[in-house]
């Protein structure tokens, strides 16, 4: 459906003629500047825009990487997470470290938005960063450590394949 010359997105959620969902998928390099400040990929940009009618976003240190949550997405998972506390105890020390360090951006003008200095240490991110979707969320890589973390050898293709195949998506 067009709509002034640009694709009409209708949300699942409208219950209209379902449009497409659009997630946060694909890879790509960029890099932080001297003030820590990403440029969101245009494609995620318009995820925010469409999907999710909100640009605010989470930020949340991860063991070697960023997790970024639309608002919405965010909500969701501390929902999940106080239910999982109450229910597993155990599971507190991890949602102190992820609720004490997550901080609330705003894309500027220019959709950027500026991860702090300590977030930046303590996931070990440098100039050089990797961006990758993961449907509802996505995250910032060192890109050196996702080389070395992600990257798969030839040899876990076949257990890759394997897995798909026991879940009937390949």
């Amino acid at each position: 459906m067009e709509y002034k010359g640009k694709k009409r997105y209708q949300l699942a959620d409208e219950g209209l003629n379902k449009g497409p969902v659009l997630n946060f998928r694909g890879r790509s390099e960029h890099g932080l500047d001297g003030k820590g400040r990403l440029s969101l990929p245009a494609r995620f940009q318009e995820v925010l825009r469409v999907q999710y009618r909100d640009e605010r976003l989470m930020v949340s240190p991860w063991q070697n990487c960023v997790k970024i949550y639309p608002l919405a997405r965010w909500e969701e998972f501390e929902a999940t997470l106080q239910a999982t506390c109450r229910q597993q105890p155990e599971t507190i020390k991890m949602a102190r470290f992820i609720l004490g360090g997550v901080v609330e951006c705003v894309p500027d003008r220019q959709s950027r938005i500026i991860l702090p200095l300590k977030m930046r240490t303590d996931c070990r991110l440098d100039r050089e960063v990797l961006v990758s979707g993961m449907i509802s969320y996505f995250e910032i890589w060192d890109k050196a450590a996702w080389e070395a973390d992600n990257h798969p050898a030839p040899e876990d293709f076949r257990n890759f394949e394997l897995n798909l195949l026991e879940h009937g998506l390949f």
